[in-house]
């Protein structure tokens, strides 16, 4: 029992640790936020784009979104890290984990807005066009809030596995809160500072998994007719 405490739960190397693991957690932090507005915005463009009456717009848009749906997270970083390249884009290892990230989230919050979209009931807009408002205006005040409400558990779901996948990141060398972990343990051939990081990353990922949580709860409570 005291061979475990001393490998995997030694305060003293994660005090050591804490500011290595302090720099990796500015840079996960920052790489979330990122990567998760990105993938919000787009994930909204994709599906307005997915919902289009013109076909050479809708087409794509649905291949694009099974494509990037269907390629791992991983083999797609290594691509636009590693391949890009090849093609003469030189990405440093952040913006390669954006842009990977950014194209693979949009596809699946893409998904959820359309879900949420569709879900709308056609007499909300044609009221809101026949009192007098515009196709856009109907679109930001009066579809989407509601699109939005509908799918709010499954978009902070998505956001919770995007902090998460974000982990990734060390593949390419990016120096995240991972990869400082990983850096500290074999500094001090011990474990405990990737226990640390995996407790630092319970501790970002908990209020989000509770707020999905409440939402889910009080979706149930909804009468159903």
């Amino acid at each position: 029992m005291e061979a475990l405490r001393t490998q995997f739960f030694d305060l003293e190397i994660i005090v050591q640790a804490w500011p290595l693991l302090l720099q990796g957690l500015w840079i996960t932090l920052t790489l979330s936020v990122v990567v998760v507005t990105l993938g919000l915005v787009l994930g909204l463009l994709v599906a307005l784009a997915s919902l289009s009456e013109r076909r050479w717009l809708r087409w794509p848009t649905l291949v694009l979104v099974d494509l990037f749906r269907a390629l791992p997270p991983l083999v797609l970083l290594i691509f636009v890290y590693a391949g890009l390249p090849f093609a003469g884009l030189q990405l440093s290892p952040f913006l390669a984990v954006v842009l990977a990230f950014a194209l693979n989230n949009a596809a699946y919050y893409g998904e959820v807005y359309r879900a949420g979209l569709l879900a709308v009931p056609p007499g909300q807009s044609e009221s809101a066009r026949a009192s007098g408002m515009s196709a856009w205006q109907t679109l930001l005040w009066v579809v989407l809030p509601q699109a939005v409400r509908k799918v709010s558990p499954d978009l902070l779901s998505n956001t919770v596995e995007v902090i998460k996948l974000t982990s990734l990141a060390s593949v390419v060398s990016l120096a995240d809160l991972l990869y400082r972990a990983e850096m500290a343990r074999s500094l001090t051939y011990n474990s405990s500072p990737i226990v640390a990081a995996g407790v630092i990353y319970l501790l970002m990922l908990w209020p989000l998994v509770r707020l999905i949580s409440l939402f889910e709860r009080g979706d149930s409570q909804v009468p159903r007719h």
